[in-house]
Protein backbone atom coordinates (compact mmCIF):
# COMPACT_ATOMS: atom_id res chain seq x y z
CA UNK A 1 0.00 0.00 0.00
CA UNK A 2 2.85 2.35 0.85
CA UNK A 3 4.50 1.73 -2.53
CA UNK A 4 1.26 2.48 -4.37
CA UNK A 5 0.80 5.75 -2.49
CA UNK A 6 4.41 6.75 -3.15
CA UNK A 7 4.07 6.16 -6.89
CA UNK A 8 0.86 8.18 -6.96
CA UNK A 9 2.53 11.00 -5.05
CA UNK A 10 5.50 11.03 -7.43
CA UNK A 11 3.21 11.29 -10.44
CA UNK A 12 1.10 13.98 -8.86
CA UNK A 13 4.13 15.99 -7.80
CA UNK A 14 4.87 16.42 -11.50
CA UNK A 15 1.23 16.96 -12.40
CA UNK A 16 0.22 19.64 -9.88
CA UNK A 17 0.63 22.40 -12.47
CA UNK A 18 -0.69 20.12 -15.20
CA UNK A 19 -3.69 17.95 -14.24
CA UNK A 20 -3.80 16.47 -17.76
CA UNK A 21 -0.28 15.02 -17.46
CA UNK A 22 -1.60 11.68 -16.19
CA UNK A 23 -3.32 11.03 -19.51
CA UNK A 24 -6.81 12.27 -18.72
CA UNK A 25 -8.60 14.35 -16.12
CA UNK A 26 -10.39 11.23 -14.88
CA UNK A 27 -7.06 9.51 -14.24
CA UNK A 28 -5.84 12.56 -12.35
CA UNK A 29 -8.95 12.67 -10.16
CA UNK A 30 -8.70 8.93 -9.47
CA UNK A 31 -5.05 9.31 -8.41
CA UNK A 32 -5.90 12.31 -6.21
CA UNK A 33 -8.64 10.38 -4.41
CA UNK A 34 -6.18 7.60 -3.53
CA UNK A 35 -3.89 9.94 -1.59
CA UNK A 36 -4.21 9.68 2.20
CA UNK A 37 -5.83 12.40 4.31
CA UNK A 38 -3.57 13.84 7.02
CA UNK A 39 -4.47 13.72 10.68
CA UNK A 40 -4.59 17.01 12.57
CA UNK A 41 -1.38 16.15 14.42
CA UNK A 42 0.50 15.22 11.24
CA UNK A 43 -0.73 18.38 9.50
CA UNK A 44 0.52 20.61 12.32
CA UNK A 45 3.87 18.80 12.35
CA UNK A 46 4.37 19.27 8.62
CA UNK A 47 3.27 22.90 8.72
CA UNK A 48 5.76 23.65 11.49
CA UNK A 49 8.54 21.93 9.55
CA UNK A 50 7.74 24.10 6.54
CA UNK A 51 7.55 27.30 8.59
CA UNK A 52 10.60 26.73 10.78
CA UNK A 53 12.90 24.72 8.51
CA UNK A 54 11.63 25.56 5.01
CA UNK A 55 11.08 21.82 4.52
CA UNK A 56 9.92 21.45 0.91
CA UNK A 57 9.04 17.78 1.40
CA UNK A 58 6.61 18.86 4.11
CA UNK A 59 5.09 21.44 1.78
CA UNK A 60 4.77 18.82 -0.94
CA UNK A 61 2.93 16.44 1.38
CA UNK A 62 0.58 19.19 2.56
CA UNK A 63 -0.27 20.11 -1.02
CA UNK A 64 -0.76 16.54 -2.23
CA UNK A 65 -3.03 15.62 0.67
CA UNK A 66 -5.39 18.50 -0.20
CA UNK A 67 -5.58 18.10 -3.99
CA UNK A 68 -8.96 16.37 -3.64
CA UNK A 69 -10.27 19.60 -2.10
CA UNK A 70 -9.25 21.51 -5.25
CA UNK A 71 -10.99 18.93 -7.46
CA UNK A 72 -14.17 19.26 -5.40
CA UNK A 73 -14.17 23.07 -5.56
CA UNK A 74 -13.27 23.22 -9.26
CA UNK A 75 -16.23 20.97 -10.08
CA UNK A 76 -18.56 23.69 -8.79
CA UNK A 77 -17.43 26.02 -11.62
CA UNK A 78 -17.92 23.71 -14.61
CA UNK A 79 -21.03 25.66 -15.63
CA UNK A 80 -18.89 28.50 -16.98
CA UNK A 81 -17.75 26.45 -19.96
CA UNK A 82 -14.05 26.41 -19.12
CA UNK A 83 -11.91 23.23 -19.17
CA UNK A 84 -12.08 21.23 -15.96
CA UNK A 85 -8.31 20.65 -16.07
CA UNK A 86 -7.63 24.39 -16.26
CA UNK A 87 -9.95 25.09 -13.31
CA UNK A 88 -8.15 22.45 -11.25
CA UNK A 89 -4.80 23.82 -12.33
CA UNK A 90 -5.67 27.31 -11.14
CA UNK A 91 -7.12 25.92 -7.92
CA UNK A 92 -3.83 24.11 -7.31
CA UNK A 93 -2.02 27.44 -7.56
CA UNK A 94 -4.32 28.79 -4.86
CA UNK A 95 -3.69 25.71 -2.72
CA UNK A 96 0.07 26.20 -2.92
CA UNK A 97 -0.32 29.83 -1.91
CA UNK A 98 -2.43 28.74 1.06
CA UNK A 99 0.15 26.17 2.16
CA UNK A 100 2.86 28.83 2.01
CA UNK A 101 0.84 31.21 4.24
CA UNK A 102 -0.67 28.67 6.62
CA UNK A 103 0.00 29.22 10.33
CA UNK A 104 -0.49 25.98 12.32
CA UNK A 105 -0.62 27.87 15.62
CA UNK A 106 -3.98 29.49 14.91
CA UNK A 107 -5.89 26.29 15.59
CA UNK A 108 -7.54 26.20 12.13
CA UNK A 109 -7.23 23.21 9.82
CA UNK A 110 -5.54 23.82 6.49
CA UNK A 111 -8.64 22.69 4.61
CA UNK A 112 -10.64 25.62 6.01
CA UNK A 113 -7.85 28.10 5.37
CA UNK A 114 -7.19 26.91 1.81
CA UNK A 115 -10.78 27.22 0.54
CA UNK A 116 -10.48 31.01 0.21
CA UNK A 117 -7.22 30.88 -1.74
CA UNK A 118 -8.43 28.12 -4.07
CA UNK A 119 -11.67 29.94 -4.90
CA UNK A 120 -9.84 33.25 -5.36
CA UNK A 121 -7.54 31.79 -8.02
CA UNK A 122 -10.39 30.05 -9.84
CA UNK A 123 -12.49 33.24 -9.75
CA UNK A 124 -9.61 35.24 -11.20
CA UNK A 125 -9.10 32.68 -13.97
CA UNK A 126 -12.80 32.72 -14.91
CA UNK A 127 -12.93 36.51 -14.96
CA UNK A 128 -9.89 36.69 -17.25
CA UNK A 129 -10.96 33.96 -19.63
CA UNK A 130 -14.77 34.04 -19.93
CA UNK A 131 -15.64 36.75 -22.44
CA UNK A 132 -19.04 37.56 -20.96
CA UNK A 133 -17.43 38.30 -17.59
CA UNK A 134 -15.66 41.40 -18.92
CA UNK A 135 -18.48 43.50 -17.45
CA UNK A 136 -17.64 42.26 -13.95
CA UNK A 137 -15.10 44.94 -13.16
CA UNK A 138 -16.00 45.81 -9.57
CA UNK A 139 -16.03 43.61 -6.50
CA UNK A 140 -19.83 43.88 -6.28
CA UNK A 141 -20.25 42.93 -9.94
CA UNK A 142 -18.00 39.93 -9.54
CA UNK A 143 -20.06 38.86 -6.55
CA UNK A 144 -23.16 39.23 -8.73
CA UNK A 145 -21.64 37.13 -11.50
CA UNK A 146 -20.64 34.24 -9.25
CA UNK A 147 -23.94 34.23 -7.30
CA UNK A 148 -26.58 35.01 -9.91
CA UNK A 149 -26.58 31.52 -11.41
CA UNK A 150 -27.58 29.93 -8.09
CA UNK A 151 -30.01 32.71 -7.17
CA UNK A 152 -32.07 32.38 -10.36
CA UNK A 153 -35.03 30.08 -9.57
CA UNK A 154 -34.92 27.11 -11.96
CA UNK A 155 -32.93 29.24 -14.40
CA UNK A 156 -36.06 31.18 -15.36
CA UNK A 157 -36.12 34.87 -16.24
CA UNK A 158 -36.19 37.07 -13.16
CA UNK A 159 -39.28 39.12 -12.42
CA UNK A 160 -38.98 42.72 -11.09
CA UNK A 161 -39.34 41.65 -7.44
CA UNK A 162 -36.60 39.03 -7.79
CA UNK A 163 -34.33 41.53 -9.52
CA UNK A 164 -34.85 44.02 -6.70
CA UNK A 165 -34.20 41.36 -4.04
CA UNK A 166 -30.96 40.17 -5.68
CA UNK A 167 -29.76 43.75 -6.20
CA UNK A 168 -30.36 44.55 -2.54
CA UNK A 169 -28.76 41.32 -1.32
CA UNK A 170 -25.62 41.73 -3.41
CA UNK A 171 -25.43 45.53 -3.15
CA UNK A 172 -25.59 46.23 -6.89
CA UNK A 173 -27.97 48.20 -9.09
CA UNK A 174 -31.10 46.47 -10.48
CA UNK A 175 -30.01 47.33 -14.03
CA UNK A 176 -26.71 45.54 -13.39
CA UNK A 177 -28.64 42.43 -12.36
CA UNK A 178 -30.72 42.57 -15.57
CA UNK A 179 -27.65 43.15 -17.74
CA UNK A 180 -25.76 40.26 -16.17
CA UNK A 181 -28.80 38.00 -16.53
CA UNK A 182 -29.00 38.77 -20.26
CA UNK A 183 -25.29 38.15 -20.76
CA UNK A 184 -25.35 34.85 -18.84
CA UNK A 185 -28.46 33.69 -20.73
CA UNK A 186 -27.11 34.59 -24.15
CA UNK A 187 -24.97 32.53 -26.45
CA UNK A 188 -22.35 33.39 -29.02
CA UNK A 189 -23.14 33.16 -32.73
CA UNK A 190 -20.64 33.06 -35.55
CA UNK A 191 -20.83 36.12 -37.78
CA UNK A 192 -19.73 34.10 -40.80
CA UNK A 193 -20.89 30.69 -41.93
CA UNK A 194 -18.40 28.10 -40.62
CA UNK A 195 -19.39 25.70 -43.43
CA UNK A 196 -18.93 26.21 -47.15
CA UNK A 197 -22.63 26.01 -47.94
CA UNK A 198 -24.17 28.45 -50.41
CA UNK A 199 -27.66 27.55 -49.21
CA UNK A 200 -26.98 28.58 -45.60
CA UNK A 201 -26.92 32.25 -44.69
CA UNK A 202 -24.91 33.53 -41.71
CA UNK A 203 -25.64 36.91 -40.04
CA UNK A 204 -22.93 38.59 -42.12
CA UNK A 205 -24.98 37.92 -45.27
CA UNK A 206 -27.62 40.36 -44.07
CA UNK A 207 -25.22 43.23 -43.30
CA UNK A 208 -24.86 45.93 -45.91
CA UNK A 209 -21.44 47.16 -47.03
CA UNK A 210 -21.76 50.91 -46.58
CA UNK A 211 -18.46 51.53 -48.33
CA UNK A 212 -19.28 49.39 -51.37
CA UNK A 213 -20.20 52.35 -53.58
CA UNK A 214 -17.33 54.56 -52.42
CA UNK A 215 -13.95 53.37 -53.82
CA UNK A 216 -12.11 56.03 -51.81
CA UNK A 217 -13.29 54.55 -48.50
CA UNK A 218 -12.44 51.04 -49.66
CA UNK A 219 -8.88 52.08 -50.54
CA UNK A 220 -8.53 53.97 -47.25
CA UNK A 221 -9.64 50.95 -45.22
CA UNK A 222 -7.22 48.70 -47.08
CA UNK A 223 -4.40 51.14 -46.36
CA UNK A 224 -5.29 51.17 -42.66
CA UNK A 225 -5.45 47.37 -42.57
CA UNK A 226 -2.03 47.17 -44.24
CA UNK A 227 -0.56 49.66 -41.78
CA UNK A 228 -1.97 47.79 -38.80
CA UNK A 229 -0.64 44.51 -40.15
CA UNK A 230 2.85 45.92 -40.57
CA UNK A 231 2.63 47.46 -37.09
CA UNK A 232 1.70 44.09 -35.61
CA UNK A 233 4.62 42.41 -37.38
CA UNK A 234 6.97 45.09 -36.04
CA UNK A 235 5.66 44.66 -32.48
CA UNK A 236 6.00 40.87 -32.71
CA UNK A 237 9.57 41.25 -33.96
CA UNK A 238 10.50 43.01 -30.70
CA UNK A 239 9.63 39.90 -28.67
CA UNK A 240 11.93 37.01 -27.89
CA UNK A 241 11.19 33.68 -29.56
CA UNK A 242 9.29 32.17 -26.62
CA UNK A 243 7.12 35.25 -26.06
CA UNK A 244 6.38 35.50 -29.79
CA UNK A 245 5.37 31.83 -29.91
CA UNK A 246 3.03 32.26 -26.91
CA UNK A 247 1.35 35.39 -28.32
CA UNK A 248 0.84 33.80 -31.74
CA UNK A 249 -0.45 30.56 -30.25
CA UNK A 250 -2.88 32.37 -27.94
CA UNK A 251 -4.14 35.16 -30.22
CA UNK A 252 -3.27 34.55 -33.88
CA UNK A 253 -4.71 31.09 -34.51
CA UNK A 254 -7.83 30.40 -36.56
CA UNK A 255 -8.83 27.46 -34.36
CA UNK A 256 -9.36 29.55 -31.24
CA UNK A 257 -5.80 29.47 -29.95
CA UNK A 258 -3.86 27.29 -27.53
CA UNK A 259 -4.73 27.05 -23.85
CA UNK A 260 -2.38 27.96 -21.03
CA UNK A 261 -2.28 24.28 -20.19
CA UNK A 262 -1.11 23.29 -23.71
CA UNK A 263 1.61 25.93 -23.81
CA UNK A 264 2.75 24.99 -20.31
CA UNK A 265 3.29 21.44 -21.61
CA UNK A 266 5.20 22.72 -24.63
CA UNK A 267 7.64 24.86 -22.65
CA UNK A 268 7.85 22.73 -19.53
CA UNK A 269 6.69 25.48 -17.17
CA UNK A 270 3.54 26.21 -15.19
CA UNK A 271 0.43 27.79 -16.69
CA UNK A 272 0.92 30.73 -14.33
CA UNK A 273 4.36 31.31 -15.84
CA UNK A 274 2.87 31.20 -19.35
CA UNK A 275 0.29 33.82 -18.31
CA UNK A 276 3.02 36.05 -16.87
CA UNK A 277 5.03 35.84 -20.10
CA UNK A 278 1.90 36.59 -22.13
CA UNK A 279 1.03 39.68 -20.05
CA UNK A 280 4.58 41.02 -20.32
CA UNK A 281 4.65 40.39 -24.07
CA UNK A 282 1.32 42.12 -24.67
CA UNK A 283 2.51 45.14 -22.67
CA UNK A 284 5.69 45.34 -24.74
CA UNK A 285 3.69 45.10 -27.97
CA UNK A 286 1.31 47.86 -26.89
CA UNK A 287 4.27 50.13 -26.23
CA UNK A 288 5.68 49.31 -29.66
CA UNK A 289 2.38 50.02 -31.40
CA UNK A 290 1.93 53.38 -29.69
CA UNK A 291 5.51 54.54 -30.17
Amino acid sequence: MTTTVTLAQNKLAMAIANPGALGSIDAYITAVNHLPVLSAEKEVSLARALRDQQDLDAARELVLSHLRLVVSIARQYLGYGLPHADLIQEGNVGLMKAVKRYDPERGVRLVSFAVHWIKAEIHEYIVKNWRMVKVATTKAQRKLFFNLRSMRPDGHTLDPDQVAHIAKTLNVKPEEVREMEVRMSGREMALENPEDDDDTFAPIAFLSDEGHDDPTQVIERRAIDLQQGEGLDTALAKLDDRSRRIVKARWLQDDGGATLHELADEFGVSAERIRQIEVAAMKKMRLALTA
